[in-house]
């Protein structure tokens, strides 16, 4: 359902109020380009609570659910999807796509690969019989992987290997997951069982194959390889200890390879502070790296200023939110159909001149 660009506000519902669902919420609320029109909610405590609550804010008037139903019901040009997971339910994706509404996710899928086309056709499917569009727009896989590497790419003459590094801190920014991820555990064991699925290059792979058939390039393999470190002392966190001697530190390696060369590394860093060894050459808490090799060679560091408004700690992760809320207006005005950043081009963002509002109060 296109939006008119003469229309001043666009009607959004939030799709689940984790930590980028209420950073969502608060980009909603007091952008003037939106109106915040539904929340649904996963969390049985969630419901019947306003959505300004939920975020730190005001009340609203806008009540939080759970009934998918009354959802699907309403009046809304889009819906910010964010629910926790690798990839979108698809049959909700579809039924809310066949209700009329355009779809925001930073869940993806993001672009066609062979194990995505399946689940874009059914996508597009959906979105030709409701008249709308389906954008995903996350920050790795997605912004700081494809978006960000093609716009540098404009100010290359030649291009050996693309580069792109992703680090968090967790003992910065702790989580409920350390244990999860690996962390604490013997490092013989985490070799043997890494703590990210062997599938995980397939979902960085839509954004290695954006940029390979933008270069005119084929991917033929893409390997994975990781390193680790270990805790030089007893590393506490809020939920727990990372005793000496075991992972604290993790190196993933995926690359993509083109004509029996390495063409795109994508780096993740995850690390318990700096009490490790070795130590990590990988920049920031929580920051993304480009570097690009060849002709002039490129180097962009890409982390937080030093005023933020991210309420809940949570590093980068507003950024997840806001990189699909910046794309709403242009995905609703879009044609319909799946729409990649390829198909999206420059993003015009709304409401982002507006005086600063107070801080948020973390409950």
């Amino acid at each position: 359902m296109a939006t008119s660009h003469a229309e001043s506000t666009y009607r959004v519902i939030q799709w689940a109020t984790g930590k980028v669902g209420r950073q969502a919420i608060r980009y909603f609320v007091e952008n003037p380009a939106f109106d915040l029109v539904g929340v649904l909610v996963t969390n049985p405590d969630k419901v019947g609570k306003d959505a300004g609550g939920l975020a730190d804010l005001p009340d609203t008037g806008v009540i939080a659910t759970d009934d998918i139903d009354a959802i699907i019901a309403l009046d809304a040009d889009c819906v910010h999807f964010a629910p926790r997971g690798t990839l979108p339910d698809l049959d909700t994706v579809c039924r809310l796509l066949r209700s009329g509404k355009n779809v925001v996710t930073p869940m993806g899928p993001f672009f066609r690969t062979e194990r995505t086309g399946e689940y874009l056709d059914t996508i597009e499917a959906a979105c030709q019989a409701g008249g709308t569009s389906f954008h995903g727009s996350g920050l790795h896989p997605g912004y700081a992987s494809d978006l960000l590497p093609l716009t540098l790419i404009r100010l290359m003459s030649r291009i050996e290997r693309i580069h792109v590094y992703e680090t968090v801190n967790f003992f910065a920014h702790p989580s409920n997951y350390i244990p999860a991820l690996g962390f604490g555990r013997a490092p013989d064991d985490v070799l043997a069982n890494p703590s990210r699925s062997p599938d995980t290059h397939h979902i960085y792979a839509q954004s290695m194959e954006m940029i390979a058939q933008t270069l005119g390039a084929t991917i033929t393999d893409i390997t994975t390889t990781l390193e680790l470190a270990t805790a030089t002392k007893d590393i506490a966190y809020p939920g727990g200890v990372v005793e000496a001697g075991t992972v604290a530190g993790q190196h993933y390696e995926w690359t993509a390879w083109a004509d029996g060369a390495p063409l795109i590394t994508f780096h993740g860093f995850w690390t318990m502070g700096d009490d490790i060894e070795p130590r990590f050459d990988c920049g920031d808490d929580s920051s993304y790296r480009v570097v690009i090799e060849g002709d002039p060679g490129l180097d962009l560091s890409l982390s937080r200023g030093i005023r933020s408004n991210d309420q809940d700690g949570n590093g980068a992760l507003p950024w997840t939110g806001y990189i699909g809320a910046n794309a709403i207006p242009d995905v609703c005005d879009a044609p319909p159909g799946v729409i990649t950043h390829l198909e999206l081009g420059i993003v015009r963002p709304r409401g982002l001149v507006r005086p600063a509002s107070a801080p948020a109060v973390v409950r």
